[in-house]
């Protein structure tokens, strides 16, 4: 295969992922920008990640599931998409056990099965129109959500002076700008994601007062930061820290998505922002987001799709 693509947010680099399926027996060679991974049988392994990384501990659970012997992965991720990942494999019979702590145990099978299996709603997702609703004063509930998934975003809502009420399966977000500045860092599962760190800066750029946001996982993650400022944003970066300053209100301005979540925060700024927005390369917002512009229109929004 070729090397995996993805927002460029940073290096993303694969050695965790080549160094766990080596462990269990692979034959790893990288030429020509191409890798090449072989092997007849794998073996079960302990394996040490360096880091916490989501995919490198999802492919290396999936690679054990059906490798001989026992596989340990540790300092594994241990968001909630890796314990769906352990309930889906385990109903096709797979043995795993551990998902959702720093040590996953996995029991190599013969062979998986079949099931039904439905994938948890998701949290990003829901936290993006969670800030949405409190940007814009609205009164929204956000239904067919795990509310303890993102729990660190629900803290900084609150802490910023945003009502939440939370419910079984759902939120109610009633909003009440403008916001007190807040500071966050990003951090591994259950800190704060850093795939929530665009769209809650977009929300300081309007609160009151100085707010800092340091991004910890991803060293390319700003990019988002020139766009907010031809809006009006008063943003400083500093290494991996930014200091953010609230204005009391943004102006349209033609930017562009940068990645996923930039062109997420800059959709949330626009909602705000006084006269009109355009935002380009929305290709990058339709690989995390469903029709996003029809979810925000049935709550109100001015927002249409451009065919170019």
């Amino acid at each position: 295969m070729n090397y995996p693509g993805g927002c460029n947010i940073g290096t993303r680099p694969m050695d965790l992922h080549l160094k766990g399926l080596q462990r269990m027996g692979a034959v790893i060679s990288e030429r020509y920008g191409y890798i090449t991974a072989e092997s007849r049988v794998l073996t079960g392994a302990e394996i040490y990640l360096d880091m916490p990384s989501v995919g490198a501990t999802e492919n290396l659970m999936m690679a054990a599931v059906l490798a001989r012997g026992t596989t340990m992965i540790k300092n594994a991720a241990k968001e909630p998409e890796i314990v769906d990942l352990q309930n889906f494999l385990n109903r096709l019979g797979a043995d795993i056990k551990g998902a959702g702590t720093d040590v996953i145990k996995i029991r190599g099978v013969e062979s998986l099965g079949t099931a039904e299996h439905t994938v948890i709603p998701d949290r990003i997702e829901a936290g993006t129109f969670m800030v949405a609703a409190a940007m814009t004063g609205g009164d929204v509930v956000i239904t067919n959500v795990i509310p303890e998934h993102f729990e660190a975003v629900t803290a900084k809502l609150r802490e910023a002076g945003v009502e939440i009420t939370v419910g079984d399966g759902q939120v109610r977000v009633r909003g009440n700008p403008p916001y007190r500045s807040v500071d966050v860092r990003t951090l591994p599962y259950p800190g704060f994601p850093t795939d929530m760190q665009p769209q809650f800066m977009a929300m300081m750029s309007v609160a009151r007062g100085t707010s800092i946001i340091t991004e910890t996982i991803f060293e390319n993650r700003f990019k988002h930061v020139s766009e907010l400022r031809r809006m009006g944003a008063d943003i400083k970066v500093e290494g991996q820290t930014t200091i953010i300053k609230g204005v009391s209100k943004l102006s349209g301005a033609v930017v562009e998505a940068s990645d996923l979540r930039a062109g997420a925060a800059l959709i949330l700024a626009a909602l705000v922002a006084e006269n009109g927005t355009v935002v380009e390369n929305i290709d990058h917002i339709d690989r995390g987001y469903d029709r996003l512009e029809n979810k925000f229109g049935s709550l109100g929004a001015r927002i249409i799709r451009v065919h170019s």
